[in-house]
C-alpha cells in the first residue's frame, strides 16, 4: 500500500509539472493578449477623458455666462429701485434667483468634471506606466527564451568530442594541410622552372660564343704549371 501511495503521489507530481509546462508555454501568448486588451482599454479611457474635458469646458462657459447675466440683472434691479419701481425690481429679483440657481448648478458640474478629469488623468498615467513595464518584461522574457533555445540547440548539436562540429574542425585541419602541401609543391615547381630556364639560356649563349663555358682541364693544367715554376 505504501508503494502504491508513492506511485500515486509521483504521478500527481508529473501531471502538475505537465500542466505547469503547458501554462508556461502559453504564458507569453496570454501576456501579449493582456497587453493588447490593456492598450484598447487605455484608448477608450483617453476617449472618455476627451469627452469629460469637453463637458467641463462647456460647464465653465455656462458658469461665466450666468455670472455675466447675474451682474447684468443686478444692475437692472438697482436701477428699478432707484426709480422707486419695486414691482419691477421684484421681477428682476425673481430672474436673479433663477440665474443664481443655474449658476450654482453649472459651477457644481464644472467642479465635478474637473475632479473626474484629474482622477482619470492619474489613472491613465499609471496605466501607461504599468503597460510599458509589462511590455519591457515580456520583451526581456522573449529575448531570454530565444537565447536559451539557441544555446540549447548548440549544446545538443555540438555537445561532445565526437560531434559534427569536431568532425568538421578535423576536416578543416586536413584541408589546410593539403593546401599547404600543394602550395609547397607549386613553389618547388616554380623554382625548377626558373632553374631550367636559366640553364637553357646559358647553353644558348655558349653556343653563340657569347659566354664561355666552365673552366676546362687545359686551363686548369696551365694554372698548376704556373704555380710550379713560381
Amino acid at each position: 500500500m505504501a508503494i502504491f501511495k508513492k506511485l500515486v503521489t509521483a504521478l500527481r507530481g508529473g501531471i502538475n509539472e505537465v500542466g505547469e509546462s503547458i501554462i508556461d508555454t502559453q504564458a507569453l501568448r496570454i501576456l501579449d493578449q493582456e497587453i493588447r486588451d490593456a492598450d484598447m482599454e487605455l484608448k477608450q479611457a483617453k476617449e472618455s477623458l476627451a469627452n469629460i474635458l469637453a463637458q467641463q469646458k462647456l460647464a465653465d462657459k455656462e458658469v461665466k455666462l450666468t455670472a455675466e447675466k447675474i451682474a447684468e440683472y443686478e444692475s437692472y434691479a438697482i436701477k428699478a429701485l432707484e426709480a422707486n419701481n419695486e414691482e419691477l425690481a421684484l421681477e428682476v429679483a425673481e430672474k436673479l434667483a433663477q440665474l443664481e440657481t443655474e449658476h450654482d448648478n453649472y459651477l457644481k458640474q464644472a467642479k465635478c468634471f474637473t475632479e473626474s478629469c484629474k482622477n482619470l488623468r492619474q489613472t491613465i498615467s499609471q496605466t501607461e506606466i504599468n503597460i510599458r513595464n509589462l511590455k519591457q518584461q515580456v520583451d526581456i522574457v522573449k529575448a531570454t527564451e530565444s537565447v536559451q533555445k539557441a544555446q540549447s540547440a548548440v549544446a545538443q548539436r555540438y555537445g561532445g568530442s565526437t560531434t559534427k562540429l569536431q568532425t568538421a574542425l578535423d576536416s578543416l585541419d586536413r584541408i589546410k594541410k593539403r593546401q599547404e602541401q600543394t602550395a609547397a609543391v607549386l613553389d618547388a615547381k616554380n623554382e625548377l622552372a626558373k632553374s631550367d630556364s636559366a640553364n637553357s639560356l646559358d647553353s644558348k649563349l655558349e653556343e653563340a660564343g657569347i659566354k664561355s663555358s666552365n673552366k676546362n682541364a687545359v686551363a686548369i693544367l696551365a694554372r698548376l704549371k704556373e704555380k710550379q715554376t713560381s
